[in-house]
């Protein structure tokens, strides 16, 4: 059963320092001992945000309008066997826990596919004009379910699009708020606030949910904070 989510954002922790995203690629970081290495093979088209961070007096897109955008892309994933990687192995710095799991990675570091995926909608103005991308899960335990990677990302796969495991959904921006990992659905909500609600800054049980997904991968993400 796909869970729900919720379109709002999270402002986490300030970015880590310059350069230029375009060049930067997995092998330039440093990811953590357990985790598998991305696939190899060519990487999807991106979509590039202007960076810095956009127009922070920006809104989102109607609710309507994006649960149109995902309902269109979802397709119909049967739960398997298959495994999952960690998808943030480049973190350098974990932060709170709120409607999802915020972190900051070094600038240009990859956003993996933690398994094999379909890339559903880009949201441009989520949060402080940065946007949000949404995929749904297509193998493994939780497949059918909708995640998301939002705020200071740049180079972002386009809806439509399959991604292998491995395979870059987008990258860390230079500027901007973080990142938050986060559980959605196809109602443009987080699982947070479809859930237990959200007020700013509170744990909720999806964000600490998504915790324990990553550090069942490895992540080394610790306990919520």
């Amino acid at each position: 059963m796909i869970l729900m989510l919720v379109l709002a954002g999270c402002g986490s922790g300030a970015s880590t320092g310059g350069g230029a995203v375009g060049a930067a690629t997995p092998a330039a970081f440093t990811a953590h001992p357990q985790a598998i290495e991305p696939a190899a093979g060519q990487q999807a088209t991106a979509i590039v945000p202007t960076d810095p961070v956009g127009d922070v007096h920006a809104h989102a897109p109607p609710l309507a309008q994006v649960r149109r955008e995902l309902h269109l892309e979802l397709v119909y994933a049967p739960i398997t066997n298959s495994t999952y990687i960690d998808p943030l192995q480049y973190v350098n710095h974990w932060e709170r826990t709120d409607q999802g799991v915020d972190a900051n990675m070094p600038v240009g570091a990859p956003i993996l596919a933690p398994g094999r995926i379909k890339i559903l909608a880009v949201e441009p103005n989520w949060y402080a004009g940065q946007p949000l991308v949404y995929w749904e899960l297509l193998d493994g335990p939780q497949a059918g379910m909708v995640q998301y990677v939002a705020e200071e990302i740049t180079d972002i796969a386009r809806p439509g699009l399959i991604l292998e495991q491995g395979q870059v959904i987008a990258r860390y921006a230079p500027s901007g708020t973080g990142i938050e990992f986060g559980w959605s659905t196809p109602n443009g909500t987080t699982m947070a606030v479809a859930t237990s609600g959200y007020e700013e800054g509170q744990i909720t049980p999806a964000g600490s949910w998504m915790r324990k997904w990553l550090n069942r991968l490895g992540a080394n993400a610790g306990p919520d904070t």
